[in-house]
C-alpha cells in the first residue's frame, strides 16, 4: 500500500464524518464542499458519493444527484439505501419507469426496507397499479403501524381512489399515534369536505387550532369551509406553508394529477410571441419548481421567476434556465419592476387570488408596450348570478369567465382571449379551468 493510499485511507472516514454533521446541519455550502474532498481523497468512496447525490438532490439538481449516486452504485452495487435514494431521484428526473425499477431493486436486496416499499407504493399508486399500491401500503403499516408517511400516503390513494370513508380510517388511525399531524389532518378535513360532510370538517380544523393557535393551513381552510371572512386572495403564509411543505415531491405529484397548466401556457405563448428568437424578457410569474423555466428559455433573452416558497425555488434553481430567482409575493414584485418585460406568464398560480384586480393592475404596469400575458385559473359557471369567484373548500379559488375578461379590459389590456381547459384531474375528476392570453394596449 502506497503512503498516499494510507493517507487517503485515514483521511476520508474523518471528512465524511464532518460532512454529515454539516449536512444533518443544513450547512449544505460546507456539505458539498467536504464531500469534495473526501472523493478528490478517494473518487470511488461509495458512502461519499451516495450523500453528495442526496445532497445535489436537496439543491435541485437532479442530474447531477443521479450521476453521483449510480457512482456509488458502482462500487457498492448491494447497498438497498443508494437504489432507493436514486428511485427519489429519477422521480424528480420525470422517468417513473426508472424510478419503479429502482424501488423494486432495492426491496430485492433489503425486504425489510421500508422507506423503499412506501415509496414504491405511492409510485404505483400514482401509475395507476392501484390493487399492488395498496397491498405495499398496508403491508408497510402492518410491519410499522407509526409509520407516519406511509399512513398519509396510503389516505391519500384512498382519497384519489374515491374511497372516502377508508381515507377517513386511515387519518383517524393515524392521529392516533401522531396527533398533531399536519398532514394527516388536512387529508382529513379534505375527506370530510369531499363527503359532503362539511360540519365535520369545520371540527377537524377547529381543534387543530385550539392545538396550534394562528396555523395559517387550518385558519385558511377554516374560512373556506365556513365562508366567514373569505380574504381576497390566500395568505402568504399559507401558500409558502402549503408549498414549502411538498417541494421535493412537487413535480411528480404533478405528474400523476396529468397536470397540463404549463402545457397549456406555452401553446398560448407561441401562439402570441411567435418563433423563438431568445429576444424577450420573461418573467415567470409564480414559478415554483421551474417546471416552465426550460420551455419559456429559447424565447428569453432574459428569464426570472418569482415565488413565496423558498422550498419551490430551491428546486427552480437546478434546472439552471432562470436569470435570476425571487423568493416574494407575486403583485409586490410586479409593482417594482415597471416597464420592465416583454411577457408574464403564470401557470396554475392565480388559483390562489380571488379578486384579480390587482394582479391585473400590476401585471400591465410591468408590461411593456404590446407585451404578452398568459395564465390559467380555475373556472366556475359562467353564468348569471355566479360569484366573480369562489373560495373552495380545497383551498383554492375559481372564477367566472365573464369576470376575468372585464378585469383584464379594465386594467388596459386587449386581444383578450379565454379558452376553456381541463388543468389536471383531482380525485378522478377533471378541474376546468381558463386559459387566458392577452396583450398590453
Amino acid at each position: 500500500m502506497s503512503a498516499a493510499t494510507e493517507t487517503a485511507d485515514a483521511e476520508v472516514p474523518l471528512l465524511l464524518r464532518e460532512a454529515m454533521a454539516e449536512h444533518g446541519a443544513g450547512r449544505l455550502d460546507a456539505a458539498e464542499a467536504l464531500y469534495q474532498r473526501c472523493l478528490a481523497a478517494d473518487p470511488d468512496d461509495a458512502n461519499a458519493l451516495h450523500l453528495r447525490g442526496v445532497l445535489l438532490a436537496q439543491r435541485g439538481r437532479h442530474a447531477e444527484a443521479a450521476a453521483s449516486i449510480e457512482r456509488a452504485i458502482a462500487a457498492q452495487p448491494a447497498e438497498a439505501m443508494f437504489h432507493n435514494n436514486l428511485g427519489n431521484v429519477r422521480i424528480e428526473l420525470g422517468d417513473a419507469a426508472a424510478a419503479e425499477a429502482c424501488y423494486r431493486r432495492a426491496l430485492a436486496l433489503d425486504g425489510g426496507r421500508l422507506d423503499a416499499a412506501n415509496n414504491l407504493g405511492v409510485l404505483l399508486s400514482r401509475r395507476g397499479s392501484a390493487d399492488e399500491a395498496e397491498a405495499l401500503l398496508l403491508k408497510v403499516l402492518e410491519l410499522a403501524p407509526d409509520f407516519a408517511d406511509a399512513r398519509q400516503n396510503l389516505a391519500n390513494h384512498y382519497l384519489r381512489a374515491g374511497r372516502l370513508p377508508e381515507a377517513v380510517q386511515q387519518c383517524f388511525d393515524g392521529l392516533i399515534t401522531a396527533p398533531r399531524s399536519t398532514a394527516l389532518r388536512r387529508l382529513l378535513g379534505a375527506a370530510y369536505s369531499l363527503m359532503g360532510r362539511r360540519e365535520q370538517a369545520i371540527e377537524v380544523y377547529r381543534h387543530w387550532l385550539e392545538d396550534d393557535p394562528g396555523n395559517p393551513l387550518a385558519e385558511f381552510h377554516l374560512k373556506a369551509c365556513t365562508g366567514e371572512d373569505v380574504p381576497p386572495r390566500a395568505p402568504d403564509a399559507y401558500v409558502a406553508r402549503v408549498f414549502d411543505g411538498f417541494a421535493a415531491s412537487f413535480d411528480a405529484k404533478l405528474a400523476s394529477l396529468e397536470y397540463k397548466a404549463p402545457e397549456f401556457v406555452l401553446a398560448a405563448v407561441a401562439l402570441r410571441c411567435g418563433k423563438p428568437q431568445r429576444a424577450l424578457d420573461v418573467l415567470d410569474a409564480g414559478c415554483g419548481t421551474g417546471l416552465c423555466g426550460p420551455q419559456l428559455a429559447p424565447w428569453a433573452r432574459r428569464l426570472a421567476g418569482v415565488d413565496l416558497s423558498e422550498g419551490m425555488l430551491r428546486q427552480a434553481v437546478g434546472r439552471r434556465v432562470y436569470d435570476e430567482l425571487v423568493a416574494g409575493e407575486l403583485v409586490e414584485f410586479l409593482g417594482l419592476r415597471a416597464a420592465a418585460w416583454d411577457l408574464i406568464v403564470s401557470a396554475d398560480t392565480l388559483c390562489y387570488f380571488g379578486a384579480l384586480e390587482g394582479f391585473a393592475a400590476a401585471a400591465r404596469a410591468a408590461l411593456r408596450g404590446g407585451g404578452t400575458l398568459a395564465f390559467t385559473v380555475e373556472a366556475h359557471a359562467d353564468v348569471d348570478g355566479a360569484p366573480a369567484y369562489r373560495l373552495h373548500e380545497h383551498g383554492r379559488y375559481s372564477h367566472r369567465g365573464g369576470y376575468v375578461r372585464a378585469v383584464l379590459g379594465s386594467a388596459g389590456f386587449a386581444a383578450i382571449e379565454l379558452e376553456p381547459a381541463v388543468l389536471r384531474m383531482e380525485a378522478g375528476e377533471p378541474v376546468n379551468g381558463w386559459l387566458v392570453a392577452a396583450r398590453a394596449g
